[in-house]
């Protein structure tokens, strides 16, 4: 039995509290699971889940998982029009969503069809994150509990912890913090409001949260918010994933939450892996402030070169690959996918560049698909935005063979040509500079690079290098 069957065993301890002051203890959270459980029949399907931040909405999750049927996830924000692609590419059988009040409706969209998808198939999320990406990881009930049992162990969660809701469950990561903390007891602070409100923190103070799970674009709010001078006494441990967090506020984080008695935990991931695939022990951060760490417990973490040969020497770069339980079992893009069974069997090439040092710690050093050819000579994406960055503009870089793209909020277009020109002696002829009014990003903070890319008039591209993983990074 995974977490979401064991509700009723942690009794009356109080599972959910809503800013509204609505809460509800874990007998009375499986019992309406239950309720909501039976109005979905026998037969199984496939159930959109509109994931915001609420009691019901968490309740319909546990619900269907408890029910035996697939939870689709769906971003609240998601369009009809993308929702109707959903509904057509993957054959919903059900909707649960908000009806305007403090309660989610249900809506039957289609009748039971012939072909069953695959008995081991429990929730299934957007490779990207992103509202209409129709593009899906599929996960079993055993991915999706070991991952949180992992998590709950290098986080030593118990009964007493009391998390606040900052990102979308509907995002793995924020998915990762609810399943690991009813795993073991923990009660849920759920509000909709925003990390740079005051009745964020107002909420957060008055129920004495205990942790905050944030990506990096979070941590740059909380480090202009001045977190190091907040008034936070119930904090006990911060995490950070969705992205690359910049050394220097690795260093900050670290040392303020040093101060405060509490932890400060670095973590790298992919919704395929069900969310987590490494940590960085809170000891470990100052000194190693680039590293993502150590794979997480019940995971394996490997190199390998390009001929697939695991490197054995520290310091060698070749691609990051995770073994582990919580491996997804594949994607998906229609509904006959999610008939098949376990096509990864555990292991999962992610993507990424990287390395490991004498101590055995990982580090990322960019994406294996983010290159370009430019006159014949592969460029790094990730080195000159990383570059850019560094020297002061604030701004994200994509682009096709032949075409260097920057895009930028900022008016220093010139500027940023400049310093392109004297740093990487790239000719002017294969270098867009473009002002845009917000770049798009996925709900991590991530820059949707493919979206960038047409959004700068960059017109039959094919592919922006490495987008279809760009933004699985949880």
């Amino acid at each position: 039995m995974t977490f979401a069957h064991r509700l009723e065993g942690f009794g009356d301890l109080p599972a959910l509290v809503e800013a509204s002051g609505r809460r509800m203890s874990y007998a009375e959270l499986a019992s309406r699971c239950d309720a909501l459980g039976a109005r979905l029949g026998p037969d199984r399907s496939v159930v959109a889940v509109s994931a915001t931040n609420t009691i019901e909405a968490v309740s319909c999750y546990l619900a269907t998982l408890r029910a035996g049927h697939v939870a689709l996830l769906i971003d609240e924000g998601l369009g009809p029009q993308d929702f109707e692609l959903l509904r057509e590419r993957y054959r919903l059988g059900w909707h649960f969503r908000p009806d305007g009040a403090q309660n989610y409706e249900l809506s039957q969209l289609t009748s039971r069809t012939r072909e069953s998808v695959h008995p081991d198939l429990a929730v299934l999320l957007s490779t990207s994150g992103s509202t209409g990406s129709p593009k899906l990881v599929r996960l079993t009930l055993a991915n999706v509990d070991s991952n949180a049992a992992s998590i709950a162990d290098y986080l030593q969660l118990g009964p007493g912890e009391r998390p606040v809701s900052s990102l979308p469950f509907s995002y793995s990561y924020g998915l990762s913090v609810l399943n690991s903390h009813l795993r073991t007891g923990g009660c849920l602070l759920l509000t909709r409001e925003p990390v740079t409100g005051r009745a964020f923190w107002d909420f957060f103070r008055a129920q004495q949260a205990t942790s905050f799970a944030g990506v990096p674009f979070l941590y740059s709010i909380l480090r202009r918010l001045r977190f190091e001078r907040m008034d936070l006494p119930s904090l006990r441990y911060m995490t950070q994933a969705g992205g690359r967090l910049d050394p220097d506020n690795v260093r900050f984080f670290a040392k303020a939450c040093q101060e405060r008695s509490c932890r400060f935990f670095v973590m790298y991931g992919q919704t395929e892996a069900t969310a987590r695939i490494s940590y960085l022990p809170p000891q470990l951060a100052h000194g190693n402030s680039g590293s993502i760490g150590l794979a997480i417990p019940g995971g394996r973490l490997s190199v390998v070169d390009d001929r697939g040969v695991e490197v054995t020497s520290p310091r060698v770069a070749g691609e990051l690959v995770y073994h582990g339980p919580n491996v997804m079992l594949g994607y998906a893009e229609s509904f006959e996918d999610l008939q098949l069974g376990d096509v990864q069997r555990g292991t999962l090439r992610t993507g990424d560049l990287g390395y490991f040092d004498e101590q055995g710690l990982f580090y990322v050093t960019g994406r294996l698909k983010r290159f370009i050819k430019l006159f014949g000579n592969r460029v790094s994406l990730d080195e000159v935005e990383g570059q850019l960055r560094r020297a002061g503009h604030e701004c994200a870089v994509t682009g096709r063979d032949g075409l260097l793209v920057v895009a930028t909020e900022q008016a220093d277009e010139p500027a940023i040509g400049a310093f392109i020109a004297e740093r990487f002696r790239f000719h002017h002829s294969a270098v867009r500079v473009a002002r845009v009014s917000v770049i798009p990003k996925s709900p991590g903070g991530k820059p949707l690079y493919a979206e960038l890319l047409r959004e700068c008039g960059v017109e039959d591209a094919g592919a922006e290098p490495g987008q279809a993983d760009d933004s699985r990074a949880v």
